[in-house]
């Protein structure tokens, strides 16, 4: 390409922060309902990564600013072999980047439409390397609540690798969950719950929900339950009562096992954790250690000769984009000079994002995340928006099943009330250190999707 020709001047500072003109963009990967995913190479090292942009307009009108800020801290205070991990964000006028890993194996919802059979060996190792990624997010105290095919990706050797925390949430110690939040074929029973006025909330354990679904979707080709996104939460709750999963004689009976008690409806009795998935008798020969090192050679390799996902989405990207990404450059030149066209409420809260969004640079682990606001990031909260994300946060793209969004308050609110009453009983001094020591810490921390997932915490 004539941009690397070395007589040509250097497109891009060096030893400036990290911005769009230090990647060459190659090609369209992905798309969502902000923006899309394109694979890139930066110019200084060479490396290649995937490169997630959302406009900044859109998610203002659809009220998923929040959402993308939450998942950008979350991601930048992680990283685990089995996830796709965060590298950089930038922004400009128009988008929000995230340049994430670039995994070219496609996701699993892509190699089940493509007719793909999936062993029980094959099964297993899918199961212990997501059970050790979730275990990760566990103890960083994060619920993904969108584990599916979509949001599973394959390296090119066929280690699978979790991506999208867009609607994912941070618990604080001795709080739950309360908001109806995933989507709808993938959601345990206890988030569907939180419509009913009894509800308590739920924990960790609906994401091992959620895996014991996508491990019968990969063997059988469906999953265990008839749910789509436009199913109804009564007809869901009754599907869960009146019908049971069948496990076909032809599969491994220890399998069978572990996928029921991942299935199971109470999650008391569900397998919650990657220590009890460890004691199953179907995990009796696996070496932890070898798969978290990433020494087990996959069964299954992606092929190498075409990309692992939809090809038109790169067409759209030349033919059909409005505004493509490889001609950012001059449209913004173009903006500037003729000074921009925006009313007074919109280019307000672009300002407040501008200021809000932070620069992060994984390659200068010693340099703190820059932010254009002076003041410290409020305390990121238990809520997740009004949302219905359709951005991957990885690399390929599918749309069967959508996620829904709605609301919630993670800590359980008959706690939350009767701390308050307790309070009052108290003398103004020792409320004043009440209040003090129940100071919340900042819990550490975009997009394809399938079914309406639900936000809302």
């Amino acid at each position: 390409m004539g941009a690397n020709h070395s007589g040509r001047k250097q497109s891009f500072d060096e030893n400036g922060e990290v911005d769009f003109d230090h990647f060459q963009i190659l090609r369209a990967i992905g798309k969502g309902s902000f923006g899309k995913v394109c694979i890139v190479q930066k110019k200084d090292t060479k490396k290649m990564f995937a490169m997630k942009y959302m406009n900044k307009s859109m998610c203002i009108r659809k009220d998923a600013v929040r959402n993308v800020l939450k998942e950008q801290e979350i991601l930048q205070q992680l990283e685990h072999p089995f996830l796709v991990n965060l590298w950089f964000t930038f922004q400009d006028e128009e988008d929000m980047f995230m340049v994430v890993d670039l995994l070219l194996g496609g996701d699993l919802r892509y190699h089940i439409q493509q007719g793909v059979k999936f062993d029980a060996e094959r099964v297993k190792m899918y199961l212990c390397e997501i059970a050790l990624a979730l275990d990760y997010l566990n103890a960083h105290r994060i619920i993904h609540r969108d584990i599916k095919p979509d949001n599973i990706l394959l390296d090119e050797e066929g280690h699978v690798h979790i991506t999208d925390f867009n609607i994912a949430t941070v618990l604080q110690e001795g709080c739950l969950a309360t908001s109806m939040s995933g989507t709808k074929p993938y959601m345990a029973p206890e988030i569907l719950h939180t419509a009913s006025a009894d509800s308590k909330g739920y924990s960790f354990p609906v994401d091992w929900w959620s895996l014991g679904v996508c491990a019968y979707e990969m063997l059988r080709g469906k999953r265990p339950y008839d749910i789509h996104s436009n199913s109804s939460i009564g007809d869901i709750m009754h599907l869960y009562q009146a019908t049971h999963p069948h496990y076909p004689s032809s599969w491994n009976p220890a399998l069978s096992d572990l996928i029921r008690q991942l299935l199971a409806l109470d999650p008391q009795q569900r397998l919650p954790s990657l220590a009890a998935i460890c004691k199953h008798p179907f995990m009796s020969d696996a070496d932890w250690d070898a798969i978290l090192n990433m020494k087990i050679k996959p069964s299954f390799v992606p092929p190498k000769d075409h990309l692992n996902c939809d090809p038109t989405f790169e067409l759209e990207e030349m033919i059909i984009e409005a505004k493509p990404l490889h001609k950012k450059k001059k449209r913004l030149a173009k903006q500037s000079s003729k000074g921009k066209d925006i009313d007074e409420e919109m280019q307000a809260q672009l300002d407040s994002l501008n200021a809000e969004f932070k620069v992060y640079n994984r390659e200068k682990p010693n340099k703190k995340e820059t932010t254009k606001s002076s003041e410290t990031k409020e305390e990121v909260r238990m809520e997740d928006g009004n949302t219905n994300q359709e951005v991957e946060g990885g690399i390929t793209t599918s749309s069967i099943d959508t996620p829904v969004p709605l609301t919630e308050n993670t800590c359980d609110q008959q706690e939350e009330q009767q701390q308050q009453q307790q309070q009052q009983q108290l003398e103004e001094p020792q409320e004043q250190q009440q209040q003090q020591q129940q100071q919340p810490s900042a819990p550490s921390g975009s997009n394809k999707q399938t079914e309406l997932p639900t936000v809302q915490q």
